[in-house]
């Protein structure tokens, strides 16, 4: 660099290089103080967790017998976007997470995180300590802080094939030993019916099927009806008849579901019915996540 005589004025040159100069500085000092801020506000977000954790944990003020939170980095997103003032389904949605039951809490003020551990716990237990509430998200803008407690979409149905065809079938011949009525038909005590394997296997692939290709009907999408599908599996019939149903997490819930419905009903409390099958199958990426399929038959 040149130097500056006494006297002299600095060239055009010098002045270039004296703002390039001070423009980095100020680029240095602007970066460092991004860093700073984000890592105050990570870390307020992880205190966040660690709160509501201690708050949720078997000696903390909220006393819940529920594990601790997992942080969800999809949460945080959601979180994000309802304080840019998005609604909880449309940030969830965007967030790509598929939630079966949510939560939020927002809490603001100055000095909000020296409170935060008071605050939550004297009004937000309730939610804190829900035991079906496993993950949760966090947005902490400082001042305000928005927290997502959620429960992920997780569809499963905890017992095995042989224990589904034990409880569905007493619990079938339960409701057949009692009159009751199907819409505004009358039914009497019907004789229990017994468990056929090749009504389960047709009812197996059905359920399967609607599970692997996200659709609810009792028409397949080869087009093939209830007696064609039961025809296939090799089950010879003087009748037949099918229950479907999806969402249910249990033998008990689908059940009762089919007995809430008429026709679906009606065919459950058919006495001319002696045999029985019942599958299901899961698929979390679909859209109910548990299809049933109950088929009916009186051999030849």
């Amino acid at each position: 660099m040149m130097k500056r005589l006494p006297g002299s004025r600095p060239t055009r040159a010098q002045h270039h290089d004296r703002a390039r100069q001070l423009m980095k500085i100020i680029l240095a000092i602007a970066f460092c103080a991004l860093l700073a801020v984000g890592g105050l506000v990570q870390a307020q977000s992880g205190d966040v967790l660690r709160i509501v954790n201690h708050l949720r944990a078997p000696d903390g003020a909220c006393a819940a017998t529920a594990p601790p939170f997992v942080q969800s980095d999809a949460l945080d997103a959601a979180a994000a976007r309802l304080s840019r003032g998005a609604s909880l389904a449309a940030a969830l949605k965007s967030a790509g997470y598929r939630v079966t039951e949510a939560n939020v809490i927002v809490v603001s003020g100055n000095g909000l995180h020296a409170e935060l551990e008071s605050l939550l716990s004297s009004r937000y237990c309730a939610q804190i300590g829900a035991p079906k509430l496993s993950e949760v998200g966090v947005y902490d803008s400082g001042n305000q802080i928005w927290m997502v407690l959620a429960t992920p979409f997780s569809p499963k149905v905890g017992l095995t094939p042989r224990q589904v065809e034990q409880r569905t079938l007493a619990l079938v011949n339960e409701a057949r030993a009692e009159p009751r009525r199907c819409g505004d038909k009358a039914f009497g005590a019907a004789r229990p019916v017994r468990w056929n394997e090749t009504l389960e296997k047709a009812a197996a692939r059905h359920a399967a099927d609607m599970a692997a290709n996200d659709y609810f009907s009792h028409t397949g999408r080869d087009g093939a009806t209830p007696a064609q599908r039961v025809a296939r599996a090799g089950y010879r019939y003087r009748m037949t008849g099918e229950n479907i149903a999806s969402g249910q997490v249990s033998p008990e819930a689908a059940i009762a579901g089919w007995i809430k419905s008429p026709g679906h009903c009606a065919n459950l409390m058919n006495g001319a019915y002696t045999e029985m099958g019942v599958s299901f199958s899961v698929n979390a990426a679909s859209t109910m996540g548990v299809y049933w399929v109950q088929l009916f038959g009186t051999p030849r």
